[in-house]
């Protein structure tokens, strides 16, 4: 076989693949390919040589042999027949990108979650109907006694004392509250039952539920007390009365009653202040029901009126008679709901003014014998000039004429209290029982002045039992 050294060099055709055992004289003689099958007319060097564009070294690097026979009838390698494309590489394999992981990560774990929360409602979604192997769990063991200092337990000691009252007259009615004392007796506010003063009804309700008829003993319009007798008490227990003036600022108390009517209410406060003038009731002419009053936080309502105010120990310190309102034009006394700031008369009092109603049948109001000028605005209380709508400015013989007060003095303090207001010096004075001694310091011609004055009384008031 004719071979040119152009088309085919060592290069593309190693000793290794076409030796001469391999393509001897036996597979290619002189027979089978003369020079008539490839001359020098049918194999044109400049054709397929390296400078015409046919790259030796493309072919035979695969392991494949670096041409192939010619097609039947082909008598030469001539324009119309080439070489055949290479193979194609083969592919090379690749691990996938790490963000792959991630994101199948990820979806696996939400596809996990929702169907655990599918599974966790399916398991535990409420039943729409009824279930009857439902159970709620054993009630625990009920105890229901307290500390008898415990709230609890000072209602459990007072509520037997206390009652609720339920008055009419002839034009009007209503109710209020009260508590038994010694003998049988109630006490509660005048304003509870001066409606059947004169002729009405006066029904008392214990707290075991029994109720009976009560008649009016002797009330007080100057300090808003009355007392009652009921035909019977039904075992009913008398309340410890304590002493107003161990009181201070801050002790807790309780107020008892029946508000609006609920009997047996109880509500709970502190002290808010002491020695409040108030007016907590009265009816009309020259006195009203001014009280030197216990001020507290403790609820209390329209028909809480009459009720104890007590403190921890169970003892009654007060009895409520008023409440302060926002209402339009609503003043202290008239009730129309609680905000907090209740009024009760001092048990001190309460004491004095009740058993003088019991023995007597009136109670007797603490005076010093002086008329007040109204028109005055400077500081503390200055006593009239003058005799004015016929009472003289100082009462002759009376107890601030004995202590040598005059008319215009001016008096400043009541046993070390300094004195604002007309209001404030007649609470101070009321809040004394006849007989008492008072220091009082006062003005005289621009003078500063000490006097010691005996509480007086002035008459009886015209209120009589019914």
């Amino acid at each position: 076989m004719t071979d040119d050294t152009g088309a085919f060099e060592s290069g593309g055709h190693d000793g290794g693949a076409y030796d001469r055992g391999g393509y001897g004289s036996a597979g290619y003689d002189s027979a089978g390919y003369d020079s008539s099958g490839y001359d020098s007319s049918g194999y044109d060097r400049g054709r397929y040589d390296e400078r015409a564009g046919f790259d030796p070294e493309g072919y035979g690097r695969q392991g494949r042999p670096d041409f192939l026979p010619a097609p039947d009838r082909a008598t030469g390698l001539g324009p119309g027949w080439g070489p055949p494309p290479p193979f194609p590489p083969a592919p090379v394999r690749t691990a996938p990108p790490a963000r792959l992981y991630l994101a199948l990560a990820v979806v696996i774990a939400l596809v996990a979650g929702t169907a655990g929360s599918l599974g966790t409602y399916l398991l535990t979604r409420p039943r729409s109907g009824p279930d009857p192997s439902y159970r709620l769990g054993a009630m625990p063991s009920a105890s229901i006694s307290r500390a008898p200092e415990s709230v609890a337990g000072v209602a459990a000691r007072v509520l037997p004392s206390v009652v609720s009252l339920e008055v009419k007259g002839n034009q009007e009615a209503g109710t209020g509250s009260g508590f038994v004392i010694q003998g049988g007796y109630i006490v509660t506010n005048n304003h509870v039952v001066a409606v059947a003063a004169q002729s009405g009804e006066i029904r008392i309700r214990f707290n075991n539920r029994r109720s009976t008829t009560a008649k009016i003993i002797g009330r007080d319009p100057n300090s808003d007390i009355a007392v009652v007798k009921p035909e019977d008490t039904f075992g009913a227990p008398e309340v410890t009365l304590g002493n107003s003036d161990g009181v201070v600022v801050g002790d807790p108390v309780i107020a008892i009653g029946s508000p609006l009517g609920l009997t047996g209410t109880v509500t709970t406060g502190i002290v808010s202040s002491l020695n409040r003038p108030v007016e907590a009731g009265g009816e009309s002419g020259t006195d009203y029901a001014l009280i030197n009053a216990i001020q507290t936080d403790a609820a209390i309502n329209p028909g809480n009126s009459g009720g104890p105010l007590v403190n921890t120990a169970g003892q009654v310190i007060g009895v409520n008679s008023a409440i302060a309102t926002l209402g339009s034009g609503a003043a202290i006394g008239q009730q129309t709901g609680s905000i907090g700031l209740g009024f009760a008369i001092p048990v001190n009092h309460v004491r004095r003014v009740a058993q003088e109603l019991i023995t007597t049948g009136s109670a007797r109001t603490s005076r010093i014998g002086i008329t007040i000028d109204s028109e005055y605005r400077g500081q503390g209380v200055r006593i009239a000039s003058g005799a004015t709508g016929g009472e003289p400015a100082v009462t002759p013989g009376g107890p601030a004429d004995k202590a040598g007060i005059k008319p215009g003095d001016i008096i400043l303090e009541v046993d070390g209290q300094p004195v604002d207001d007309s209001r404030e010096l007649i609470v101070t004075i009321r809040s004394k029982a006849p007989g008492d001694r008072v220091r009082i310091r006062f003005q005289h011609d621009g003078d500063e002045k000490t006097a010691t004055v005996t509480v007086g009384a002035a008459p009886a008031p015209t209120a009589r039992p019914s």
